[in-house]
């Protein structure tokens, strides 16, 4: 995996030694651990949820929460907008500025983004509590992490949508400043996680970031959704977060890639990550399947661009890419799913999965895990793969 040499203001990178194990002691000492039952308790998630959509960070407030935490960090957090960093677009379809913070010192480079769809809110506030906590405090976790990687945080992808509490984005007419429209008069929507794609680009977000990734070349990223409410297979117990891997392992495309590397290093880092969370009372997971049994390979995900070594406009003539990896939280506020009582818990779940992996791959326990751990998070049998280039592919037997 191809990594830049300089951090993203330019100070040159020194290698670091890494050799950090975080124990569950540290996690359990963090507000919201409690133990209990494996099924997810009292609206947690909740299908009679009424999502209080005030309840949410909105643009103005993550801007406002980035800026406080670059004030108060201790250790070199970085807030800075796309213009600033140097892309060519730069701001959203309507204008708002794309907003990164990094934070650590280390020779790899992490991707972690939030809220693609503007009504998947947790991500945004778990990346924001993740990169103050790495801001501040001088444990040895937190120090190995910083010490291993430079991580930059994107805590809300599509600013446009998620002042909207849609999915997508909406396709924007700067000189009219409204919306672009179809020949029925529809506005134009765009799924900023179906963008990254030759023939597409379509958003300007699409474009703004998919430069800054070239410009970073990470090592590894992490990708934060929500999903729908759904339960377990074999125990019927309400999932409350799903491991997913866009282009499925041992599927169609994943172990072509980097001679089958990133098949077995995706499967290592949800392994990690499942069994150190797994004895999590409050947590419920298993893995992210669509249709009931069907595993995802899709080509036009933003995460599966990385993968692939997407070249677009000759912004990526070496084909750098990196494996990457998504949590799935239950619920959303389009379907008023989450219950106002799994706030903390939803984002709280999706911190430790991501302070976890990082530990993980900067003490090497993740490259260290038995690969096949990814067959005993709990999944449907698998019958094929959902696409979005050839329709279901059926399983072979």
């Amino acid at each position: 995996m191809i990594s830049s040499n300089t951090t993203a203001s330019g100070t040159p990178r020194t290698a670091r030694n890494r050799t950090l194990a975080l124990g569950m002691a540290a996690l359990i000492a963090l507000p919201l651990l409690t133990s209990g039952p494996a099924r997810a308790e009292g609206n947690f998630p909740s299908p009679e949820g009424t999502t209080n959509t005030a309840s949410i960070l909105t643009y103005a407030d993550t801007v406002k929460e980035l800026e406080k935490i670059e004030k108060t960090s201790r250790y070199g957090v970085a807030v800075f907008t796309l213009a600033e960093a140097g892309t060519a677009v730069n701001t959203s379809e309507q204008g708002r500025d794309l907003y990164v913070a990094t934070v650590g010192t280390g020779p790899q480079d992490v991707w972690v983004q939030g809220r693609i769809h503007g009504n998947e809110p947790y991500g945004a506030e778990a990346i924001l509590s993740l990169l103050k906590d790495l801001g501040t405090n001088g444990s040895p976790e937190y120090k190995e992490i910083r010490e291993a990687f430079t991580i930059h945080f994107i805590p809300m992808y599509n600013p446009d949508g998620s002042e909207l509490n849609i999915r997508q984005t909406v396709l924007w007419d700067t000189a009219a400043n409204a919306p672009r429209t179809d020949g029925n008069g529809r506005n134009l929507t765009v799924d900023l996680n179906r963008d990254w794609v030759a023939d597409k680009f379509q958003a300007r977000e699409s474009l703004a970031f998919y430069e800054y990734w070239t410009m970073v070349d990470p090592d590894y990223g992490i990708d934060i959704h929500h999903q729908g409410l759904k339960q377990q297979y074999g125990t019927s117990d309400d999932v409350t977060l799903s491991l997913g891997i866009s282009l499925a392992p041992g599927g169609p495309t994943l172990p072509t890639l980097q001679g089958g590397d990133y098949d077995i290093l995706t499967r290592q880092m949800h392994g990690y990550v499942y069994e150190e969370l797994k004895g999590t009372g409050f947590i419920t997971m298993d893995r992210y399947q669509v249709g009931g049994s069907l595993e995802i390979d899709i080509k036009g995900g933003v995460v599966s661009a990385m993968m692939l070594g997407l070249d677009y406009q000759g912004l990526n003539p070496e084909g750098h890419s990196n494996p990457v990896v998504f949590f799935e939280t239950s619920g959303n506020t389009s379907d008023g799913s989450l219950g106002q009582k799994a706030r903390g818990k939803s984002i709280q779940q999706n911190i430790l999965a991501m302070r976890m992996l990082l530990t993980g791959l900067a003490n090497g326990e993740v490259q260290e895990t038995d690969p096949e751990v990814w067959e005993e998070i709990p999944h449907a049998p698998v019958t094929g793969y959902s696409t979005d280039y050839a329709g279901t592919i059926p399983v072979t037997p």
